[in-house]
């Protein structure tokens, strides 16, 4: 097994804490709406929303994939941090065991966030990763960051 790994980073102007608010805490609900054609739905299978919790989430119609299975893997309110994998499903096919995502969000000193995500490819044997699938992953979390983003932007929301 191989372990690809790459950083990405989104700067927006949303504050830290309402936009881990909405990209992390309310992101089961609201990333279907925002991008229906991505993601149609996401379902608790186990757990309250904590490490351990096991999500399955259901692909839009204009996606190539049906399905898969996400496990938080850790969840700080405090620090805007959050990890997950993607353990299950045909995203990973015969290339992947499984894709783990470390995500934390800090101040900028605009007033804004930088959304910092790292991806972690456990690969299944020896698989090269082509810098393509490397862009195309990042460019997909950034416009769902993005998108979030437009959101909250059109619709202020209050944090809790």
């Amino acid at each position: 097994m191989g372990v690809v790994s790459y950083d990405s980073e989104v700067t927006t102007p949303i504050p830290p804490a309402k936009m881990f608010k909405a990209a992390v805490l309310d992101a089961d609900n609201l990333i279907p709406k925002v991008l229906p054609q991505a993601i149609k739905s996401v379902e608790v299978l186990e757990g309250n929303g904590g490490p351990g919790t096991i999500k399955l989430i259901t692909f839009g119609e204009g996606s190539q994939y049906q399905t898969m299975k996400h496990k938080v893997e850790a969840l700080d309110k405090e620090n805007f941090t959050y990890s997950y994998s993607i353990i299950e499903g045909d995203v990973l096919g015969t290339t992947f065991e499984k894709i783990s995502y470390e995500v934390k969000i800090t101040a900028s000193p605009e007033g804004g966030s930088v959304c910092k995500n790292t991806s972690k490819y456990f690969t299944i044997g020896e698989v090269d990763i082509t810098e393509e699938k490397i862009k195309a992953g990042k460019e997909k979390a950034s416009a769902m960051f993005k998108a979030i983003e437009a959101y909250l932007l059109a619709n202020p929301m209050p944090i809790e």
